[in-house]
């Protein structure tokens, strides 16, 4: 094939602002995938990596009704079950109110046991579960404010009060952690539960309460069985609960935003649609306007075949070419994006199997956009080829 490089480049060259134009708007179409591909992945990164061995347990009604402390111990005695844990939403804010921050009051060492997916050092995850008052802050929050072990941190919490009657914590950062595989939130502040239970007033009606208990079985495959033996242990109690599989928890708080996959997948369809018929019309109109050329190429001996594959690598070659561009400039501005989305979205990143489905998606639409222009010219006869002027 490379020996027909120079009629490819010859055919390129032709129309060259047609040609322009035509890679401009497949920069355009992949630039845009690349950019809704990195908004889906960001919603959807907590779905993808969220733990099969992970149950969370709410209150039946709604989420953000509470659940007593009590119910730990009798959920751990439960037959499948390795370890429980527990969080509650702080509702965190950090100096300004446009600084919303994801504060949860937690057990450190049970919870550092259920997710071991947070790494953290083990000087680190000493000094945090030695010092009561102090918090384990994630990589991404201490990229943002820039946060250091040891740093003493006001927290105000628009939920929670002090006996004092304030609503700043003031927490010491013991450590920091990262994420064990990529897409895992590092977006949250955790700090002990006690710490907070202490520092409310004594008839807060908040005192011995909790948000929700993250169990982790010791069989993904039982836990179903699990999720509704922890559910029968409550039912017709004051307060029943629900248990979920992590996964579907967590796609019930991106579902909030909407169907964002459903949406991108829309968006994205819309656009290639357009791009194919734009690519293939510039196709036919390069195939016709060359037919005496074609004509001639089948006198000097060219097969059909490779006639069709010179059309078809036209068709390719402007497809490649943009998509690659198009592709490159949305890794740029996604890399922009996630420094600026931090407080949306922990993670805003290509991954390689969104960019494995645009490659696929160049090649597909320089294949198809060029399939009936390249049929056209395999059909045409010499002699009505050398006929049309």
């Amino acid at each position: 094939m490379l020996k027909f490089l120079p009629l490819l480049l010859g055919s390129l060259r032709r129309h060259k602002l047609r040609t322009a134009f035509t890679l401009a708007s497949v920069i355009v179409a992949f630039l845009l995938y690349g950019v809704l591909a990195a908004v889906k992945t960001g919603f959807a990164a907590g779905v993808d990596v969220a733990g099969a061995d992970r149950l969370m347990t709410t209150h039946k009604v709604s989420f953000i009704l509470s659940l007593p402390i009590s119910y730990w111990q009798r959920i751990r005695a439960l037959p499948g079950v390795r370890e429980v844990t527990h969080a509650t939403w702080f509702g965190g804010v950090y100096q300004d109110d446009g600084n919303i921050v994801q504060m949860l009051p937690v057990d450190p060492e049970s919870y550092l046991k259920v997710y071991s997916d947070h790494v953290v050092s083990a000087k680190d995850r000493v000094r945090w579960i030695s010092d009561r008052s102090s918090a384990l802050v994630g990589r991404a929050y201490a990229k943002r404010f820039n946060w250091r072990v040891g740093d003493r941190v006001p927290l105000r919490s628009n939920i929670y009060r002090r006996a004092d009657g304030g609503n700043t914590w003031e927490l010491t950062i013991a450590g920091i952690f990262d994420p064990a595989i990529e897409g895992i939130d590092t977006q949250q502040i955790l700090f002990h539960y006690d710490y907070f239970q202490e520092s409310l007033a004594p008839n807060d009606e908040n005192r011995g309460q909790l948000g929700w208990y993250i169990t982790q079985v010791v069989d993904p495959k039982q836990s179903a069985e699990v999720g509704s033996k922890i559910d029968a242990l409550f039912a017709n109690s004051p307060t029943e609960t629900k248990t979920t599989p992590e996964k579907a928890f967590v796609q019930g708080f991106a579902n909030q935003t909407g169907n964002i996959g459903a949406i991108v997948v829309a968006v994205a369809s819309a656009v290639f649609f357009t791009m194919l018929l734009v690519t293939a019309n510039t196709m036919a109109q390069s195939v016709r306007e060359r037919s005496s050329e074609i004509g001639v190429l089948k006198t000097l001996g060219f097969s059909d075949d490779a006639v069709l594959w010179l059309v078809l690598g036209e068709s390719l070659s402007i497809t490649l070419i943009g998509g690659g561009i198009g592709l490159g400039f949305s890794a740029l501005i996604v890399h922009v994006m996630s420094g600026m989305m931090t407080q949306y979205l922990s993670e805003l990143f290509l991954n390689g199997a969104a960019l494995t489905v645009g490659f696929a998606l160049i090649v597909a639409l320089g294949i198809v956009s060029g399939a009936m222009p390249a049929a056209h010219a395999l059909r045409l006869r010499i002699v009505d080829a050398l006929r049309h002027e």
